[in-house]
């Protein structure tokens, strides 16, 4: 194909994947009030899955629960359409979700012709493994994050007669940050991978700077988390543990790659 060959086949791809997101956003919007009322805000309740698991644990070491919300989450609207604008920002954001994917699954049909078929064997996995972190990532953000976050700015008060109203948009951007931000993040792995398999990153230098990698996490985590140092630990965790996970990774691809450029060295004439 010439260059404008490959940017007619992208254009195909980007059409199809869009044609997937909005059909998803639509799937989402037609059942907004459901979500809106036993996802979007489910977090804000004390029958959510992650507060029972706390408190069953909790009941049974202390012999109480360890959080209780309090009965009525008040979200407050001030502006004109912003219930409308939050529905789409939650249909879109539902929709890319769902279509996650598909649109993984449209980028390797994309590169896929350009593979040999050992490398096209190889990539099944990688695009697998990609939407698979991307959903975990959205998990871990949602029932891990997200519930300490608004645990903790329900909770907090520094004088008895403040009465807490919380505005519409601030909380969809909450919501955004922490799940959406995790998700995104939760890809680092098939970052380290790919510039490994490229020669550019090696396992001694991600062991040699774990110490400022630590570092660089937290400074992520604060990032995508509220100013609470509780909701950071909870993000930081998770993250340490993938940039653990990611060494491994990077340790098993570069001695593949060692490998194959020394079959490839025997190949080759002299």
């Amino acid at each position: 194909m010439s260059f404008w060959g490959h940017i007619t086949e992208l254009r195909g791809h980007m059409i199809r994947s869009l044609i997937a997101i909005v059909v998803c956003a639509i799937v989402v919007g037609f059942n907004v009030n459901w979500i809106m009322d036993n996802i979007f805000f489910g977090p804000t309740r004390n029958d959510f899955y992650t507060f029972r698991v706390v408190n069953h644990f909790s009941r049974e070491l202390i012999g109480h629960d360890s959080i209780t919300l309090p009965g009525n989450f008040a979200v407050q609207q001030k502006k004109l359409f912003e219930q409308f604008n939050v529905m789409m920002a939650v249909s879109i954001f539902g929709g890319i979700v769902a279509a996650f994917p598909y649109l993984i699954w449209e980028l390797w049909r994309f590169i896929s012709p350009a593979l040999h078929p050992k490398e096209r064997k190889n990539s099944v996995f990688v695009i697998n493994f990609i939407w698979i972190l991307f959903l975990l990532g959205i998990l871990c953000g949602y029932f891990l994050i997200l519930p300490f976050a608004i645990n903790f700015s329900l909770l907090f008060k520094v004088s008895d007669t403040i009465v807490q109203l919380f505005d519409l948009t601030d909380y969809t951007t909450l919501f955004m940050q922490i799940v959406l931000g995790m998700g995104v993040v939760f890809l680092f792995p098939v970052l380290v991978y790919f510039t490994t398999s490229l020669g550019i990153l090696t396992p001694k230098f991600m062991r040699t700077y774990r110490r400022h990698a630590i570092v660089l996490i937290m400074v992520v985590a604060a990032i995508i988390t509220p100013a609470d140092v509780l909701s950071m630990m909870m993000a930081a965790l998770p993250l340490l543990l993938l940039y653990e996970f990611s060494i491994l990774m990077c340790a098993y691809t570069f001695k593949k790659v060692e490998k194959r450029t020394l079959e490839e060295q025997r190949i080759t004439p002299q």
